[in-house]
């Protein structure tokens, strides 16, 4: 049986435990960091992504499928470099900006993603996060990765 996970209580905690799971490709885990009625944002989904979610049980439902196809693609993410995280005047809100380092297996061909995100947390849970990424770095990515790979890792 797992360990229980300590209480998560502020947006830098929260935070640090969301990138632990996304390391992890632990979709499960990452849509229980939502509150019930969280909302998940992506600005610039491609299509064939929503652009906001609402609910944990619909964040979990359009997660747990892109945790599938990022295994299935061969991603592994290795780690997060460049964090810079911006308290806000708002204590519920930050903003952070970092870049997702990972590799193409079996290829083994690196890549890096940036990304930004601002995260309202309430409670020790998500509220909202609006996380902005360039879905035309990621398609160049995949289109030359594997030939049959899916649209979208995570």
């Amino acid at each position: 049986m797992d360990a229980p996970q300590p209480a998560l209580s502020g947006p830098r905690e929260v935070f640090a435990r969301l990138q632990e799971v996304v390391l992890q490709l632990d979709m499960n885990a990452q849509a229980d960091l939502y509150a019930v009625d969280g909302v998940l944002e992506w600005p610039f989904a491609p299509e064939g992504l929503p652009h906001r979610v609402e609910g944990r049980e619909a964040i979990r439902r359009v997660l747990m499928p892109l945790g599938d196809r990022a295994r299935a693609a061969g991603h592994q993410l290795l780690g997060f470099e460049s964090l810079v995280v911006h308290d806000t005047a708002d204590p519920e809100v930050i903003i952070t900006e970092f870049a997702a380092r990972g590799e193409v297996r079996p290829s083994g061909q690196p890549y890096q993603l940036s990304y930004i995100q601002v995260l309202r947390v309430r409670d020790g849970e998500i509220v909202t996060i609006r996380d902005y990424w360039n879905p035309q770095s990621l398609a160049t990515l995949l289109d030359h990765a594997q030939p049959d790979a899916v649209s979208h890792p995570d």
